[in-house]
């Protein structure tokens, strides 16, 4: 194949991040179209024939939803079957009895925490913000500040922690290990979280804006599963995750338990018990429910295809090989992943199609800044997740979800959870740095 000059390369990856910005940013173009414009006008800047173009878009969006679509499908119905059950609000109402209504805003972010591991951010602020106001109403606690330590609670495993489908796709385009990629996130993922809760205490803390009215109070004595049915469908599969992930399966003739391990470890399974768990906790609907979580995968699907088909042309351009000798790449080591996550995330809003363009950008990339090791692929893939934490704002749909749910403006939004938002990223590319010397 013909090499492809640096500067024909460069402005081929330029073009095309510029264009998946432009049109999901400015003109609300779907996620995968923009994404799929975007392949399309790279590949032909970088001068490869239409049917080149073609083929690698198919072969992009076949090899990374082969890869993580049953991930995707089964995290996401995991979700929703929890939200049907009522597991969600039975775990908010065990963490507040065990804090008290003076640490509500402290509660709502230790909740945002567990109850975002197998929900998405957006789906567990719905679910949880008519308690959220409730709280707000009994504690006399800010709602700015009580719907900014929810948000940051849900978002910081959102952004770190796979089954969420940005970080799951960003693994499966780097080559990661899941199971580990999920372990670490989700222990990052804590002082993450609290960093947010601190963050949002601490700008909040002169305002005093209450909720809008027509928003009615979710009943917090809401019936649903026990403490113990309620957490077990998120528990067992991390559990069982990371036990096959700190597990050793390296000899030559493994043990029948560390087969098994190995089996009840993988990902998919491990979602799979969730699931059945969960499912014995519904007494109806449970086809409208299994369809419903079908048909939202589906959608996120089509993103994560959208991402592999950009990924697929930029690795026929091989961008890496020209800067390979480039000393201040390499230099950036996990700084360049999570600036330029970040740069993509602000400008256009989507946490998750800003970690998959950068996945695809950062892929060939993993040799110069010394992390294609088996760790380094790990730490990679969260500085992806930390840098596609900064900065929500105005184009981020999580944004207006938050601003809806809870009645608040703009200016307080901007002032107290934007920001709060960069404290997160930066913490977690903190932790990362310091996971980075005891891996590598």
């Amino acid at each position: 194949m013909t090499t492809i000059p640096l500067i024909q390369s460069m402005l081929g990856l330029l073009a095309g991040i510029v264009l998946i910005v432009v049109l999901t940013a400015r003109f609300r173009v779907h996620a995968f179209f923009a994404l799929l414009l975007a392949s399309v006008l790279t590949g032909c800047i970088l001068g490869f024939p239409v049917a080149t173009i073609i083929g690698s878009i198919k072969t992009g969006i076949g090899s990374i939803v082969g890869s993580l679509g049953l991930l995707i499908i089964l995290g996401t119905t995991l979700g929703l079957i929890l939200e049907h059950s009522g597991s969600t609000t039975v775990l908010a109402n065990y963490v507040l009895r065990r804090t008290g209504t003076g640490r509500s805003a402290l509660a709502m972010n230790i909740i945002g925490y567990l109850v975002g591991m197998p929900i998405f951010c957006d789906s567990g602020f719905i679910v949880l913000s008519g308690l959220n106001k409730a709280l707000s109403k009994r504690s006399g606690i800010p709602m700015i500040v009580m719907a900014s330590s929810l948000a940051t609670g849900l978002y910081a495993v959102h952004c770190l922690m796979p089954p969420h489908p940005g970080i799951t796709a960003a693994t499966a385009a780097i080559h990661a290990e899941t199971g580990k990629v999920m372990l670490f996130g989700l222990l990052i993922a804590i002082p993450v979280s609290v960093s947010g809760y601190l963050w949002t205490a601490f700008a909040g803390r002169r305002i005093a804006v209450t909720a809008s009215d027509d928003i009615s109070a979710e009943d917090t004595a809401l019936k649903g599963p026990s403490v113990l049915m309620s957490v077990l469908p998120i528990a067992v599969p991390i559990l069982l995750i990371a036990i096959r992930s700190l597990s050793s399966l390296e000899a030559i003739h493994p043990s029948l338990l560390l087969q098994m391990i190995d089996i009840l470890g993988m990902p998919e399974v491990a979602l799979s018990a969730g699931i059945l768990l969960a499912l014995s906790q519904l007494k109806n609907n449970i086809g409208t429910i299994l369809q419903e979580g079908a048909e939202k995968a589906a959608g996120i699907l089509i993103i994560i295809g959208g991402g592999g088909a950009f990924g697929a042309i930029l690795a026929k351009a091989d961008i890496g090989s020209h800067i390979a000798q480039n000393q201040s790449v390499a230099a950036m080591g996990l700084l360049l992943p999570f600036l330029v996550t970040a740069l993509l995330k602000t400008a256009q809003g989507s946490s998750t199609v800003a970690v998959i363009a950068a996945a695809a950008i950062m892929q060939p990339l993993l040799p110069v800044m010394g992390l294609d090791s088996g760790s380094g692929k790990i730490i990679c893939v969260l500085a992806m997740g930390a840098g596609s934490m900064m900065i929500s704002h105005t184009n981020d749909a999580y944004f207006w979800v938050i601003s809806k749910f809870s009645g608040l403006e703009i200016k307080e939004m901007l002032r107290v959870y934007s920001t709060g938002t960069v404290v997160m990223g930066l913490v977690a590319i903190g932790f990362i740095y310091l996971l980075s010397l005891v891996l590598l």
